[in-house]
């Protein structure tokens, strides 16, 4: 299985956005599934569901910073390569979906009991969700130098 195939996998499965599209890839840097579930567990929902930045895109910038990120505080060319990674996700994850916030993207808040009661009813999870988990995981792939 793919890591694509993977992501939307573990998205159907139930885990969270965020987790879903991190998880797949914890191997390619020698981490556990369980410690990667924990880390990016906070992060559905648009943050905690609280409707920020969509989960699906924050498990990619996790990717991107296991993958790119400096461990060293005056390394500032990883800091920028990390950075310029991030934001041309971004732009590719907006050229897709327009929007990288997860209230603009369901077109609700979330946060709030009425917003979750309308992506109940609407079924977002499996009729909106997954394609953004998808699609992070695409932009991911093309992204990502995996040599």
């Amino acid at each position: 299985m793919s890591e694509i195939e993977s992501v939307v996998s573990s998205f159907k499965e139930g885990f969270s956005c965020s987790q879903s599209v991190v998880v797949p890839y914890a191997a390619h840097f020698g981490l556990s599934r369980e410690v990667v579930l924990r880390i990016s567990a906070g992060f559905g929902g648009g943050m905690g569901r609280m409707a920020g930045i969509c989960g699906a895109v924050t498990g990619a910038f996790m990717v991107i910073g296991l993958k790119y990120g400096g461990v060293s505080a005056d390394d500032k060319k990883a800091k920028e390569r990390t950075y310029r990674h991030v934001r041309e996700f971004a732009n590719r994850f907006k050229a897709r979906n327009g929007v990288i916030t997860c209230k603009e993207l369901l077109g609700c808040d979330i946060g709030l009991p009425s917003g979750m009661e309308m992506a109940k009813e609407k079924n977002f999870h499996t009729t909106v969700c997954p394609k953004f988990v998808k699609d992070a995981a695409e932009i991911l792939e093309d992204l990502i130098d995996w040599d």
